[in-house]
């Protein structure tokens, strides 16, 4: 119970911050003039395939058009698949008429210019590109993630315990009810019964019917289906067994939480959720404001005296390690290590909390010793091991630089917190009041 869930609820945004034994973990933030829309659903047509770069472009109803690759294009819908009566794919998704962008497209899936399709948003518009785009729909609970076109069913990889994966697997073989479709159990499922994971399961799938139901009236371009607000992911993702409390500053979200609370995880749970009505601001109270605003800053001191430098550019984030003011009689050997070993850990929850995504690369203090280099990398894995956002992690290299990738979804806290600056052309930014 050493975890607390804040919610500040703005005028114009919403941040939430998980701390862990008092300390930042964890931040989440939703503003309006930023909207997220991973995870929507809409009904699109088809504008042009260009086999070239094994793409596809679909009109959502946004302002740039979405980007489909050809490899995440297969599904019942999309292919005349059997799985599906026929009549009903053609009820549902008219057909176009041509192909275009050249190449030979009868080596892709056969999308055709005009063609209706069911997408879900997978990476929200970064820059000047439109949103990624996969027909393959997924739909997440608390603890299970329902794929309508898929034939399988499976364990998350974070469960490793042979017995609990197979208990898990005992009670998918009862998922009868479902007509198509596989489920797979996410790692909140661990230790929970048979019901918990029946409720959940059975929530996804009414969902599913409602959406074929709605794709089959609309016409494209059109949302079918509006992932749920952060306050929703918030009770769903974060809200486990390990929070001892959540606490939120707003009456009427308070009592959207408690039964959001009820309806997805049950009763008893409901007492950990408080109403904040002090005079102060919600994250001041807790002391978390000032920790919270060194998140968007690019130098940032270590407890040892050393210090990163985070730097983003347009193709990938640097972080470099500095020893700073970090003292000590050891060798440089010795020293460059525990310096690496403290900056490891915070790197990755620097990734997490300002939730960078794509390449990075960290210029770790030179090393020379093989064990030490192992044991640094093993303290980075480690910590990001707590990231919801997958991420690949490659070795160090003689050069001291550690190579990896992070999932990234939509745009990150700064690119939300910050415009450029309008002075100086772009190479300073202004925090948005």
């Amino acid at each position: 119970m050493s975890k607390e869930i804040l919610i500040q609820i703005g005028d114009h945004e919403t941040k939430v911050v998980i701390t862990d034994q008092g300390r930042l973990d964890d931040f989440l933030i939703e503003v309006d003039h930023h909207q997220s829309i991973l995870g929507n659903i809409y009904k699109g047509r088809v504008e042009s395939i260009l086999p070239s770069i094994n793409g596809a472009f679909v009109n959502i109803g946004q302002p740039r058009n979405g980007f489909l690759y050809l490899t995440d294009a297969v599904n019942p819908l999309v292919e005349e698949d059997v799985s599906v009566p026929q009549k009903i794919i053609n009820k549902i998704f008219k057909r176009g008429g041509r192909s275009s962008g050249g190449g030979d497209a009868s080596k892709s899936p056969p999308l055709k210019v005009g063609q209706e399709i069911l997408v879900q948003v997978v990476k929200d518009p970064f820059s000047n590109k439109g949103a990624r785009l996969t027909t393959h729909i997924s739909l997440a609970g608390r603890f299970v993630v329902y794929m309508p076109y898929e034939s399988h069913h499976g364990v998350s990889k974070k469960i490793d315990e042979m017995d609990e994966r197979k208990r898990l697997r005992e009670v998918l073989k009862d998922f009868n009810f479902v007509r198509q479709g596989g489920f797979i159990v996410r790692t909140a499922s661990l230790q929970k019964g048979k019901r918990e994971l029946f409720r959940d399961a059975r929530f996804l799938y009414k969902i599913w019917q409602q959406i074929v139901k709605l794709a089959e009236q609309k016409k494209a371009p059109a949302l079918i289906y509006k992932e749920y607000d952060l306050i929703w992911k918030v009770v769903r993702d974060y809200f486990t067994e390990q929070v001892g409390s959540l606490i939120i500053d707003s009456n009427a979200e308070y009592e959207k939480i408690r039964k959001f609370v009820a309806n997805l995880i049950g009763k008893t749970p409901v007492s950990k959720v408080h109403y904040y009505s002090g005079k102060d601001p919600l994250l001041e109270h807790k002391g978390v404001a000032q920790e919270l605003e060194k998140i968007y800053d690019t130098h940032l001191a270590l407890k040892s005296g050393a210090h990163l430098v985070i730097e983003r550019t347009e193709g990938l984030t640097v972080v470099d390690v500095n020893s700073g003011r970090f003292k000590t009689k050891a060798s440089p050997e010795e020293a460059a290590y525990m310096v690496n070993m403290e900056a490891a850990p915070e790197i990755a929850r620097q990734l997490r909390l300002r939730d960078i995504g794509g390449i990075i690369v960290i210029d770790f203090i030179d090393m020379s010793r093989d064990s030490h280099k192992r044991k640094v990398l093993e303290a980075l894995q480690q910590e990001l091991t707590k990231d919801h956002a997958k991420s690949e992690v490659n070795k160090i290299s003689q050069l001291g630089l550690v190579e990896m990738t992070r999932a990234r979804t939509g745009k990150a806290i700064e690119a939300i917190s910050f415009v450029e600056c309008p002075y100086c052309d772009g190479r300073g930014k202004v925090k948005i009041s």
